[in-house]
């Protein structure tokens, strides 16, 4: 199954910048996730390794971040990518998931639950509950003044995850 996952996203990647005619040198100028070092767009993390290990085999990993997606939609990727051939252990596979999923995947603030802003936010417990909170009192948020608005969230923290934070 782990394998299969690998397939899916190798494969899905290779095909859209093979369709899209996308290239290194494009990838490059493509701005990188909030948080992340424009000459590296890969955080440090669990995950990291494997993710680089896996893709290289068929695409530059750069080509994999190309598009924020949900935790189901990774893991559509995945199982492509394993049915092409994509090599890594279960292990592996599971934190290539994971790390995908924390560092490129939309953060809908306007629908998610506590646990998951706390997981896409990386922020406290309390901080992720008073968002919810907050959109449940005032109505949904439409701009990031609006989140930072939010006791107890850090507005350097939603700078940080700008390119991310969906409304």
């Amino acid at each position: 199954m782990a394998r299969a996952r690998l397939a899916v996203l190798l494969s899905s990647v290779a095909f859209a910048a093979v369709a899209g005619g996308t290239t290194s040198a494009a990838l490059s100028q493509t701005p990188a996730p909030a948080g992340v070092a424009a000459q590296d767009p890969f955080p440090e993390a669990t995950g990291k390794a494997a993710l680089l290990k896996a893709c290289s085999n068929c695409h530059t990993p750069e080509t994999v971040i190309q598009t924020l997606r949900t935790r189901s939609e990774w893991t559509d990727v995945l199982d492509q990518m394993v049915r092409y051939g994509a090599e890594a252990s279960d292990q592996e596979f599971d934190q290539i998931l994971t790390y995908l999923v924390k560092y490129f995947s939309p953060i809908r603030v306007n629908k998610a639950n506590a646990k998951d802003l706390e997981a896409a936010m990386d922020i406290p417990a309390a901080a992720a509950e008073a968002i919810v909170s907050y959109r449940t009192e005032k109505g949904e948020f439409k701009t990031l003044d609006d989140l930072k608005k939010v006791a107890g969230l850090e507005g350097g923290k939603v700078d940080t995850l700008k390119a991310r934070i969906e409304f």
